[in-house]
């Protein structure tokens, strides 16, 4: 045997075994798993993300023989786009596929059972209506959902989209019908098991969902009209999650009403009256911010258990809770990052990842804690010793204190950070630091994640440090955590984001005089803010990111409409706010080079945003690209996309700082 031979270069220019077309094509993300709505068989359905079809989601079935199919025939794609961002969005009855079609936003038909039988749409045509997160209502043989009409299609008056509960017959002539509206947003339209009873979930403006929303309870005639509703619990302070019933026909919910999102139930006395009760308090969270509908992070064993998954410091969990004592028992695995969450007798199947495993379909025995994975997709040809671990961080945000900033000394925030990790290359000399790529995540209000990540490999694997930053606001450390970017969005994340890097270089982590920052949509705000009010970033990457923030709350969509009130404060009462933590405001403080990525087909963020911050600084003088793509909203979907925005990312920053590039390896398969 023959040792290993190590090459000492610098950092940034590694030969890396990733390259940017296998982080492109790397597993398809995997969501919304679900059995058939009546029948008893054990054939498992899933929604596949896939990339290399250009972004088609496609519906996965598994039978109980563990053979698996597609049975959704290209080029059919199911993608919901209510509130923008979807949701759940097909539903599985007797063998027959119910699902909304992305090209249209349709509901189609389709039946399994029939050898070549092709999707048909029975949904009403020409009224702009969009559909998601689906139950059965197997009395009055229909489907029941969320439903978004396009503000087209309404009166001239209206200018932003409707909300409201629908009903949709299975069976021709397919009727149509609107069983609830009034509310701004809809979530969770559920029946009772006996079929007597709809609850949901329903908020206003200008709360988002996580700030405040409200469970409702109404009865349901035999006509299948809604009767009597009554709301059971919430307010614009309280946060309403998955209100789900359990097969003895309780009602349950997750609420924050306690600082954490916790699980309750629903309680009546004789003379009426509604309550509920904490059934797990605990300090952690059993939930995560509705950016999609039809998010479950519990179900129901038919012992009387409840299996639930969690989120402390970061970092998700699988538990078993019993009601009577209230004590949640927590299985040893190996996940950090659990979704999705699926329940049927004994059994719960779960999305899971962990820092090497991407993300996987689990089944779970609640009874002996055995688990197996029953869907992954192949792993790369890499040695797991090439793979970078998060490390948790936390850290003093007072070091940083943007103009502004209400930021007091004992005030802290979290990240991971991943160390760079090559086994064929150590540093050019014992003393040279590594650059530091911090990591902005979107929303602003959601978190990270310590799932198998391929993209923050590329950059460990060649020589760079990452650091992922959970800034104050981020969601999974209880709602005051949360709230804490109330008013001061562009002041505390940007804070952190720089007291963070501030961090790892006084540990010695980092070389001050190579730190970038990239992030998306929100995360990009946060970027393009950093560089203008701060001058510790050397460059930076804005995916879809905000740059002048007066026109986000002009021209953005319904669902975040009047997220900015909280965020920033109520437009245009105060446009003088928005003007001072608008990136564009600020061109003459913006000193160093800078990256644009944007889908020219973003309704979320349109591309004036970032085609307005590049025009100003290229009149400065400074080095700055755009890269758009047609086909592309917000978010990529389609691989050649993202293998091309990460090959001119790391081509910018090899101009930016000299690193020397290998050679096009990296397009390599």
């Amino acid at each position: 045997m023959t040792d290993k031979i190590i090459s000492h270069s610098p950092y940034g220019s590694w030969t890396s075994p990733i390259s940017a077309r296998q982080v492109a094509s790397a597993a398809p993300a995997i969501d919304y798993p679900c059995f058939d709505t009546v029948g008893a068989d054990d054939d498992l359905y899933w929604l596949e993300a896939r990339p290399e079809e250009g972004g088609r989601n496609a519906i996965v079935r598994r039978a109980a023989n563990g053979e698996k199919s597609d049975v959704l025939p290209a080029p059919f794609s199911a993608r919901s786009r209510v509130h923008e961002y979807g949701g759940t969005p097909y539903i599985v009855i007797a063998g027959v596929l119910y699902f909304c079609e992305q090209r249209d936003q349709r509901i189609y038909r389709l039946d399994t059972r029939t050898t070549g039988a092709k999707p048909e749409a029975i949904s009403p045509a020409d009224q702009n209506l969009r559909f998601a997160d689906f139950c059965y209502d197997e009395q009055h043989q229909r489907l029941i959902c969320v439903a978004e009409q396009a503000s087209e299609a309404n009166c001239a008056t209206q200018s932003e989209p409707r909300n409201f509960i629908a009903a949709l017959a299975i069976n021709a002539p397919y009727a149509f019908s609107e069983l609830h509206s009034g509310a701004d947003f809809y979530a969770y339209p559920r029946l009772s098991p006996d079929g007597t009873q709809l609850s949901w979930i329903s908020w206003q403006h200008p709360q988002m969902p996580w700030q405040g929303s409200e469970l409702w309870l109404a009865s349901l005639s035999d006509e299948g009209l809604l009767a009597s509703p009554k709301k059971l619990a919430g307010s614009c302070d309280e946060s309403i999650f998955q209100a789900q019933w359990s097969p003895a026909g309780e009602l349950y919910f997750v609420s924050d009403r306690s600082e954490w999102w916790n699980l309750y139930r629903c309680t009546s006395t004789d003379d009426g009256k509604h309550g509920s009760e904490a059934i797990c308090p605990q300090p952690v969270e059993f939930a995560t911010p509705l950016w999609t509908l039809g998010m479950s992070t519990y179900g129901f064993c038919t012992d009387g258990k409840l299996a639930a998954c969690y989120t402390q410091d970061g970092c998700w969990h699988l538990g078993l809770i019993e009601k009577h004592s209230k004590s949640l028992n927590t299985f040893e695995l190996p996940f950090t990052q659990i979704s999705a969450l699926l329940s049927r007798g004994q059994r719960v199947w779960f999305i899971a990842a962990s820092p090497s495993q991407s993300g996987c379909l689990v089944e779970l025995d609640t009874r002996t804690g055995e688990y197996q994975i029953i869907h992954h997709f192949p792993a790369l040809p890499i040695a797991a010793d090439n793979y970078a671990q998060p490390q948790a961080v936390t850290f003093s945000t007072s070091s940083c204190i943007t103009s502004g900033s209400s930021t007091s000394d004992n005030e802290e925030a979290h990240g991971f950070y991943y160390a760079p990790c090559n086994t064929a290359y150590s540093p050019h000399t014992a003393d040279e630091k590594p650059p530091l790529l911090v990591l902005c995540h979107g929303g602003p209000t959601g978190a990270t994640s310590t799932g198998f990540n391929l993209k923050i490999q590329f950059w460990t694997s060649r020589g760079f440090a990452v650091l992922d930053v959970n800034y104050r606001g981020s969601t999974g450390y209880g709602r005051t955590y949360r709230q804490a970017l109330d008013g001061a969005w562009g002041i505390k994340d940007v804070d952190d984001v720089v007291a963070g890097a501030q961090h790892l270089i006084k540990q010695g982590l980092a070389d001050p005089e190579r730190i970038m920052i990239r992030g998306g949509s929100a995360g990009g705000y946060t970027v393009l803010a950093a560089l203008a009010f701060h001058d510790l970033f050397k460059a930076g990457a804005s995916y879809y990111g905000i740059g002048d923030l007066e026109t986000l709350a002009r021209d953005t969509h319904k669902f975040e409409s009047r997220y900015l009130d909280t965020l920033v404060g109520p437009y245009p009462a105060e446009q003088a706010l928005y003007q001072q933590r608008s990136p564009i405001n600020h061109i003459d403080k913006l000193n160093c080079p800078v990256i644009f990525f944007q889908g020219l087909d973003d309704k979320v963020v349109p591309p004036q945003q970032a085609e307005a911050m590049v025009e100003s600084l290229e009149a400065k003088g400074l080095k700055v690209k755009y890269v758009p793509f047609s086909g592309e909203g917000h978010g990529f979907r389609q691989a050649e996309n993202t293998e091309r925005a990460l090959l001119e990312e790391l081509q910018f920053y090899s101009e930016v700082f000299g690193f020397d590039l290998p050679a096009p390896a990296d397009e390599d398969s």
